[in-house]
């Protein structure tokens, strides 16, 4: 798949989406979000992918939209549905998504990492959201910042433009790790390694589960829980779970 603004590659199960502008600080012009659109269909419809690991090259993870095109007038109003829609692909796709951060993460390159499953991040790594100071909205992070650290932080960050360093967005539980720049890469390695450790069907069902309970009332998702739990019973990854217990020894999933 030719992409201009990043660059995907996959080893066996495991894809790697890198953000690759790194003279930009990879600041996401209009191709970037039909990029990010491409690559998000493509990771949703490959049924051999288990886990996804998002990064950035260079100096940084990503520092949003592209001022440079913002300010010439040369970003249409499509990047805004473009670069959501991508968001909202990758977070309902049944992998696990994992954003590593590094450098500086703002704007749309936050809102990326909220539509990721686990968020890694270094310790001096800087989040926000500055888009009030461009005087526009922040995209959807208006609707995934509050979920994850409540309301009240949530208005801070977003009506503030201000950032936090990854030590702090992990006390708020922005992230999920928070890992030495130093050793930023064999980290992140040994956690992606962690994590499709686990990948099952069990993994999968768990995750769309998470993603509902903010749309639908207790009945309705009592029954979709059902439904995917059956499912998750029923597979050869359940099966491999129980003869791994009963052997003693780790379960390995295909």
């Amino acid at each position: 798949m030719k992409l201009e603004t990043m660059v995907f590659e996959r080893e066996g199960r495991i894809g790697c989406l890198t953000l690759d502008r790194p003279g930009l600080l990879n600041a996401m012009d209009y191709q970037g979000a039909l990029d990010m659109n491409r690559s998000a269909e493509m990771i949703r419809d490959d049924p051999d992918l288990r886990l996804v690991l998002i990064r950035g090259a260079g100096r940084a993870f990503c520092t949003g939209i592209d001022l440079k095109q913002l300010a010439a007038g040369e970003t249409p109003h499509e990047y805004y549905e473009k670069w959501d829609r991508a968001l909202r692909i990758l977070e309902q796709a049944e992998k696990v998504l994992i954003c590593a951060m590094h450098g500086y993460v703002l704007g749309g390159g936050l809102q990326l990492a909220l539509a990721c499953d686990i968020r890694i991040a270094t310790e001096d790594c800087q989040l926000g959201l500055p888009a009030i100071k461009e005087g526009i909205v922040p995209g959807l992070g208006t609707l995934r910042l509050p979920r994850y650290i409540g309301l009240g932080r949530a208005k801070w960050m977003v009506l503030s433009g201000d950032n936090i360093d990854g030590r702090r967005a992990y006390e708020i539980g922005l992230i999920d790790h928070v890992v030495n720049a130093d050793t930023f890469a064999a980290d992140v390695n040994a956690l992606v390694e962690k994590y499709s450790r686990v990948c099952s069907e069990g993994t999968r069902q768990s995750k769309m589960l998470l993603n509902m309970p903010f749309d639908m009332p207790h009945g309705q998702f009592f029954e979709e829980y059902l439904r995917r739990q059956r499912i998750a019973l029923g597979s050869p990854d359940h099966q491999e779970a129980m003869a791994a217990y009963r052997d003693g020894r780790d379960p390995v999933f295909t």
